[in-house]
């Protein structure tokens, strides 16, 4: 929702100052300027990505104009589940979390959290952690390291889309001046027609300019960077599962490792230490 009333509000200032200076706005509508900007934008990123890169800015742009990122309610759920867990394996064996992590989508316990059930990713990320503590193939102080190194992999892999709309923002600008001096060369084989066709094909040019210029640091770039806000969540998320398995590998109390990884999260999506003791009594009792 934030996007769209950002992108309201850029278009509107544009618009609003343009029309406040006596300028009238089906002037800068000239088709011809946005075929060639556009086209050109989306062959540059079609050559610079790869196809399964593509899909992810597709996915990734359609998930920044919903906002969806996590929250704190999401990580509230995360921490509630990792004590669920940790408590099971600590009352009654780390094998009875066996059945839970091999096959999540039918676990009683993940259906009671549904929001980590809905992102693969997170879910792929907590099952692979567990499943080496589970099975005693790895100390657990090498867990850290193993699951630092996934994490690792997941951001690079992440960062991929933003650099590619960082590309396409950052040549648009290129792209508005040559679809100009196109404009520039019609102009000029038109000169002889009267200065009224040749202002006609000279705003048209200029308009090439700014719309270059107005895409890049109105809308890709922005977007790219809320992209990269909502892969920083994500990464959160991964960093939050990482310290609490760790710490419950390790031998750690399982409120003991939930609260190092709740220490972890960012005050804007961090639950009080109160709150989350309280909530996790609850679990306790139910």
């Amino acid at each position: 929702m934030l996007v769209l009333i950002g992108a309201v509000v850029v278009i509107a200032s544009t618009l609003g100052g343009f029309m406040l200076a006596g300028g009238k706005p089906l002037v800068l509508l000239h088709v011809s300027e946005f075929v060639v900007i556009g086209g050109v934008a989306t062959g540059v990123l079609i050559i610079a990505s790869p196809s399964h890169v593509l899909k992810e800015i597709m996915h990734k742009i359609k998930s920044a104009i919903s906002d969806k990122s996590a929250g704190k309610a999401e990580f509230f759920e995360l921490l509630k589940l990792l004590y669920e867990l940790f408590m099971m394996g600590r009352r009654n064996g780390l094998i009875a979390l066996e059945e839970h992590v091999m096959d999540p989508a039918n676990s009683t316990l993940f259906k009671k959290y549904p929001s980590l059930l809905g992102h693969p990713e997170r879910l792929q990320f907590l099952c692979n952690g567990l499943k080496p503590v589970i099975d005693g193939k790895i100390k657990p102080d090498q867990l850290e390291d193993l699951m630092a190194a996934e994490l690792q992999a997941k951001i690079a892999e992440s960062e991929h889309p933003v650099h590619l709309l960082h590309l396409v923002g950052d040549s648009l600008p290129g792209i508005g001046i040559v679809a100009a001096v196109l404009g520039i060369i019609n102009t000029m084989a038109a000169i002889a027609d009267g200065p009224e066709v040749v202002g006609e094909r000279v705003a048209a040019a200029l308009t090439g300019t700014l719309l270059g210029i107005f895409l890049a640091y109105g809308f890709v770039n922005p977007i790219a960077n809320r992209i990269k806000f909502n892969d920083s969540a994500n990464h959160l998320c991964l960093k939050c599962i990482m310290q609490a398995v760790a710490g419950f590998a390790k031998g750690l109390a399982p409120l003991t490792a939930v609260e190092i990884a709740r220490r972890s999260l960012d005050t804007s999506v961090q639950p009080g230490a109160e709150e989350l003791e309280v909530a996790v009594k609850q679990l306790g009792k139910s």
